[in-house]
């Protein structure tokens, strides 16, 4: 079991809260443990939207395993934040220290840095305070324009919903790509990863679409890329015909047919094995090619 701590400043913004909350609670109705939490210095946190919020005064105890998240809040400057006593403090650098995760969404990377723990470190925050964040925190290095970032074990995002995108990281992260997508099509979202960086995974870099169908197909060649899956058989299984399932996949893939997308998950695997030790004909036959040549072929189309 996972346990997520929120961390509540006053004027806490819903969304910086509610997005990776969702996403965590997501990955809970899928089976994966977490359990959540919200922590405050005082037992109802007034919203920056309006809505009042009942938190909890004592800190769970915590394990590695577990996270802290400090959703944004409202205000004009970082300095102008609201005050953050030690205690709430302490426990950031503590359940660091002793090898847990702390992230922060927005404006939250504040709380970050009065706990002395973006020093040595990327971060990031939203644009309009990106600046001051780098001024307030010199020994920071502040990346600009990207979605989120992650420093031994110092996640920082973006503004508002770019909290999202954190915690489908730490899905991603811990649970694998594929968990991460399905989490994000359950929230009906993007499975998108940081601004400037390339996907880690096919699973991830093919889901940035909305199209259900497209995203029940890959679900099935996600689950089962090693075994034979006729293009009949998968539009049997959505119930479309084969020519629309083609079209639909296309689009949605930016140009990949669902065997172009298979291949491509095979190939990622293989690759995996090969930087194990495995050979090109076990890791071949392991991800599911009858002739090792063929691994060969993709293998030599990637380089080129």
């Amino acid at each position: 079991m996972s346990h997520v701590v929120f961390l509540l400043v006053p004027g806490v913004h819903l969304l910086d809260l509610a997005g990776p909350a969702q996403a965590f609670s997501t990955a809970a109705d899928l089976g994966h443990p977490y359990t959540l939490s919200y922590v405050a210095e005082r037992p109802l946190v007034e919203t920056a939207q309006g809505l009042p919020l009942v938190a909890r005064l004592d800190w769970p105890a915590l394990g590695p395993e577990d996270l802290i998240v400090v959703p944004g809040w409202r205000g004009r400057t970082l300095a102008d934040s609201p005050a953050i006593g030690p205690g709430p403090l302490r426990a950031l650098r503590d359940h660091h220290a002793g090898g847990g995760t702390v992230a922060s969404v927005c404006a939250g990377a504040e709380a970050l840095g009065r706990a002395g723990m973006l020093d040595g470190r990327r971060c990031t925050t939203h644009h309009d305070v990106q600046d001051e964040l780098a001024r307030r925190y010199p020994g920071a290095t502040v990346i600009r324009d990207v979605l989120y970032t992650a420093d031994d074990r110092v996640v920082t995002s973006a503004g508002i919903a770019s909290g999202i995108d954190l915690a489908l990281h730490l899905v991603a992260t811990r649970h694998g790509p594929a968990v991460a997508a399905q989490v994000a099509r359950d929230m009906v979202v993007y499975a998108r990863r940081n601004g400037h960086e390339p996907q880690a995974s096919a699973m991830l870099r093919y889901r940035s679409h909305l199209d259900d169908t497209v995203h029940r197909v890959q679900d099935l060649l996600d689950a089962r890329f090693d075994r034979p899956l006729p293009l009949s058989a998968l539009a049997t299984a959505v119930g479309v015909s084969e020519r629309t399932l083609t079209r639909l996949f296309t689009r949605a893939t930016g140009g990949l047919t669902p065997l172009r997308y298979q291949q491509a998950l095979r190939l990622e695997r293989a690759e995996h094995l090969m930087s194990h030790g495995a050979t090109v004909d076990a890791a071949a036959r392991a991800v599911g090619f009858e002739d090792p040549r063929m691994l060969r072929r993709l293998r030599a189309r990637e380089v080129v």
